[in-house]
């Protein structure tokens, strides 16, 4: 089997451009795979038309490791977020295709299962008013759907600092999803890398009555000393690795002991085989993988494959179910959240098919998305590329 090309497809939501491809092979089948890009899609795109004819076309879809090789040293750059990206969506679509081939899901090749279902948590849920009274309703709404956990991030705007009045108002928000959800329903706090260590440190004290499940992200992704100071005066488990994008970032994160989650991107970071390797060097760390997943389906069937077979698997964050539901009627097949599970897909491949007519009524929308903007959390269109 050769791949012969790559279709390339956006589908537009008011706040996220989730990119599709389908790989193309000479014998007819056909593999997916999907990246949210944040305000970076043209880049992807510009990246691909390049990428595809020189590394993926006229190749085996089975031979893997070796397209991650040929695209992470090939080129002779240092791998980032848009390479890893690019491979990334390639290389999921080739287990797609592998697992099609062969009539087996594709934990199967990966593995095999250690879990007869994948624990999920909800995200995307708080698009209301930043009120205790609109976040305690919201927090209900995901309760009453089955879920067991549930991330948000109370903080607004804030960046490195974040003054008295913000403080306690970000600290009601927690305290009014707590008091919605009760004490054995898991709160994990995002902080999308807002703070200096110094407020990171602090609000983590100011949250701890509340017993989050971790701080995910409590400073930027960058200087890993920082974030080792602030896992070192909490108690709260710290979760990161989002903006990380290959194996070798997380080395010096290991060596730290700077956190306790790790939340790759496998959009981001080269795809399944990666995070398996990644996964396997946490575990010899006693470190948990609770995946980022921002996407759509094809990207959370890939995801929900990899926590099947990854043995220090905790839980898979969940868009879909609170925002876009034209979403997954885009690429249906994925297994619903029933009860804060996943069950796992029994169908070759991803087990997920791309829906054409609906993928055309959901254009690209001219998204520009900045959590540092007041009102963020909404996530409604703004204007830009």
């Amino acid at each position: 089997m050769k791949i012969t090309g790559v279709r390339t497809h956006v589908l537009g939501t008011a706040w996220r451009n989730l990119t599709i491809v389908e790989v193309l092979t000479d014998e007819g089948i056909t593999g997916l795979g999907e990246v949210r890009m944040l305000n970076h899609t043209d880049a992807l795109h510009g990246f691909l038309r390049e990428a595809v004819p020189r590394h993926l076309v006229g190749s085996d879809p089975f031979d893997v490791e070796s397209l991650v090789h040929r695209m992470v040293r090939h080129d002779f750059a240092r791998a980032g977020e848009i390479a890893m990206s690019a491979l990334a969506i390639l290389e999921i679509a080739c287990w797609d295709i592998k697992g099609k081939a062969l009539g087996l899901p594709v934990y199967k090749l990966l593995g095999g299962a250690v879990r007869d279902r994948v624990k999920a948590y909800a995200n995307g849920w708080y698009q209301v008013e930043r009120t205790p009274e609109e976040f305690h309703a919201a927090a209900r709404r995901v309760v009453q759907r089955g879920y067991r956990g549930l991330k948000l991030d109370p903080f607004g705007a804030g960046m490195f600092e974040l003054d008295a009045e913000e403080t306690a108002r970000s600290i009601s928000l927690v305290e009014a999803v707590r008091s919605a959800v009760g004490s054995d329903v898991d709160i994990y706090i995002e902080m999308h890398g807002r703070f200096s260590a110094a407020t990171a440190i602090r609000v983590a004290g100011l949250l701890a009555p509340y017993r989050p499940a971790w701080l995910e992200e409590p400073v930027p992704p960058e200087n890993l000393k920082a974030l080792a100071k602030v896992a070192a005066h909490t108690d709260i488990p710290i979760a990161t690795g989002e903006r990380l994008h290959t194996r070798f970032d997380y080395r010096d994160l290991f060596e730290l002991q700077a956190a306790d989650i790790i939340q790759t991107d496998i959009t981001h970071s080269g795809g399944l085989l990666e995070a398996k390797k990644l996964a396997g060097e946490a575990e010899s760390h006693y470190l948990l993988m609770a995946p980022h997943n921002v996407g759509g389906a094809v990207s959370t069937a890939a995801n929900v494959h990899l926590a099947a077979t990854t043995v220090n698997f905790a839980v898979q964050e969940y868009f879909n179910d609170f925002a876009d539901p034209f979403v997954n009627e885009c690429v249906p097949g994925l297994p619903a959240v029933v009860d804060g599970y996943f069950a796992l897909p029994d169908k070759p491949g991803l087990g997920v098919e791309l829906n054409h007519e609906v993928l055309a009524e959901h254009p690209r929308v001219p998204v520009s998305f900045n959590l540092f903007s007041a009102g963020w959390e909404r996530r409604q269109a703004h204007a830009g590329a």
